[in-house]
């Protein structure tokens, strides 16, 4: 049976190898990792905050262009109609088509989160019944903005809507 006595000496030992473990540069490491696990939080946080925002913008931009799509397919081709007469839905033309997006997109405003907003070409109505609406914005991002133009580049969101006016 051991004696407290002879422990001692076995217990001093591995207080002086942790004592000299301290020393020899252990002490500190740990708040190199718990910064540099912060640092890792932040950036995805700010990373979730970012692709939030242009998620935003990109169903704002979609919402925009179901509007001008559904204002357009009321537009009624009245020489068309009146040469071919109405059938299960009504006629468009791809002037009107875009006169009526354009004076909708105007009335309605940009959406938040979008800087800059324009018709692309392919606006218009393809068969004559339904009204298609592309739209292309640039949206803002929030928080990483200096780091998207230090790229030299804009995030830039095509949206395509389509709609037709049906007769009842």
């Amino acid at each position: 049976m051991m004696r407290p006595a002879m422990m001692r000496p076995a217990t001093t030992r591995w207080c002086r190898l942790l004592g000299r473990l301290r020393r020899d540069g252990e002490h500190g490491q740990v708040l190199l990792l718990v910064l540099g696990f912060t640092v890792v939080a932040l950036l995805l946080v700010v990373g979730a905050v970012d692709v939030t925002a242009l998620q935003l913008a990109r169903i704002r931009l979609t919402d925009a262009a179901d509007g001008a799509a559904l204002a357009s397919a009321d537009e009624l081709d009245r020489g068309g109609t009146y040469r071919h007469g109405v059938d299960r839905s009504l006629r468009v033309g791809d002037g009107d088509v875009r006169a009526a997006a354009t004076a909708y997109l105007q009335v309605q405003g940009r959406p938040q989160g979008v800087t800059d907003w324009q018709l692309l070409p392919g606006t218009g109505s393809p068969d004559g019944q339904s009204a298609v609406v592309r739209l292309q914005g640039t949206a803002q991002v929030p928080l990483l903005s200096s780091v998207v133009s230090a790229l030299g580049d804009s995030i830039t969101i095509t949206v395509q809507s389509r709609a037709r006016a049906e007769v009842r």
